[in-house]
């Protein structure tokens, strides 16, 4: 009995060398078991967040947790980013606020989680990006040729939003401006769809979304729904798609 435990004492410490010499540092760290914050724990200050209600005082204290990340704000907004698996998931919660009223009038959440490059497995990318944003009324009521045309402009705008609040805080952090690229380019990608077949943006506002090829990070799905002067966008790629009775995918 002894000599079987030492024999499989042996093999697990050849497996472990084997897949640390092989895989590399990367591969390991991101097989170990997971450690706070949990991925569910991290969009918390997305939800909690109430638009047109949350004022910049609510939303100071609980969007930055010092431990695991760092703070970056201007005299609009305020973006809190960490990381973990030696850099291989990136996140941020983002909020910006009314200049005048200072209450929050956007907020966004972002993941991504990059899956390194092993003997056996190829590397994957999940890529989640959920915002929900106050439009201007002049979005809405412009004379646009039709619906479709109305929900490309109004996701156009999103983009616009979301590139100018990260370009608010990017210099404090060059990752924030790395993740902004990257839902830059997921959403461009989305809107050259959109603009060679507009007929598909009416599967924005359906249960099932509308699904898009990323060029790099796979299959993805996004959802759009429009309430009141409020617009609601989220994205998913690959492990993080889901349909929208997945609790994570719930309005506020």
């Amino acid at each position: 009995m002894q000599n079987q435990n030492l024999k499989l004492k042996i093999f697990n410490f050849g497996l472990c060398f084997l897949v640390f010499g092989l895989c590399g540092c990367a591969a390991v760290e991101y097989l170990k078991p997971e450690k706070p914050p949990y991925d569910e724990q991290l969009s918390q200050t997305y939800y909690i967040t109430k638009l047109k209600q949350s004022s910049s005082a609510d939303v100071l204290p609980m969007i930055h947790k010092p431990t695991y990340e760092l703070l970056s704000q201007s005299e609009s907004v305020v973006a809190s980013l960490g990381q973990k698996k030696k850099g291989h998931q990136i996140w941020f919660n983002m909020v910006a606020f009314d200049e005048n009223r200072l209450t929050a009038i956007r907020k966004y959440f972002f993941m991504v989680d990059e899956k390194p490059k092993s003997l056996w497995v190829q590397p994957k990318r999940r890529l989640r990006f959920d915002s929900r944003m106050v439009l201007e009324a002049e979005v809405f009521n412009e004379p646009y040729a039709n619906e479709n045309a109305r929900r490309i402009a109004i996701l156009r705008q999103v983009l616009k939003n979301v590139r100018k609040d990260i370009d608010e805080v990017k210099a404090q952090d060059k990752n924030l401006s790395i993740c902004g690229m990257l839902i830059s380019q997921t959403l461009e990608t989305i809107l050259v769809k959109l603009d060679s077949s507009p007929v598909l943006a009416s599967r924005l506002s359906t249960t099932d979304g509308f699904d898009f090829d990323h060029i790099t990070l796979g299959a993805g799905t996004i959802w759009m729904g429009v309430a009141g002067d409020i617009v609601n966008v989220r994205i998913s790629i690959d492990s993080f798609v889901r349909t929208l009775d997945d609790p994570f995918a719930l309005e506020d």
